[in-house]
């Protein structure tokens, strides 16, 4: 079960990736067809490192830093937010979850 997570992860990581790269060069397939330079097209990921050091990433334009999602996490904690569907979700995902170990259980004689 392990490794099939993990494949399964890695899958999906490689997809992302993949999705990223296919983006970027269609970008970069676009500027070359142009024949110019557009300041409106911006790449779909790119890494600068500022004068302190510190990497900034941007992803289709939008500006990622771990302050950012540091801020909105504190936000929803602030919030105590609940949200009805998630917390449905995870009573089933639960249920589930219990009943097929129950039946390997059941099967495999444990």
């Amino acid at each position: 079960m392990k490794m099939f997570m993990l494949k399964s992860l890695m899958l999906a990581s490689l997809m992302f990736v993949s999705v990223l790269f296919g983006m970027q060069q269609a970008n970069e397939g676009i500027h070359k067809m142009k024949g110019y330079e557009d300041p409106e097209f911006k790449s779909a990921l790119s890494v600068k490192e500022n004068e302190s050091g510190s990497f900034e990433t941007a992803i289709l334009g939008n500006d990622i830093s771990s302050h950012d999602l540091e801020q909105k996490r504190k936000k929803l904690e602030e919030m105590k937010a609940f949200n009805l569907f998630s917390s449905l979700g995870k009573k089933l995902a639960d249920g589930v979850s219990f009943v097929m170990e129950k039946t390997v259980e059941l099967i495999t004689g444990k």
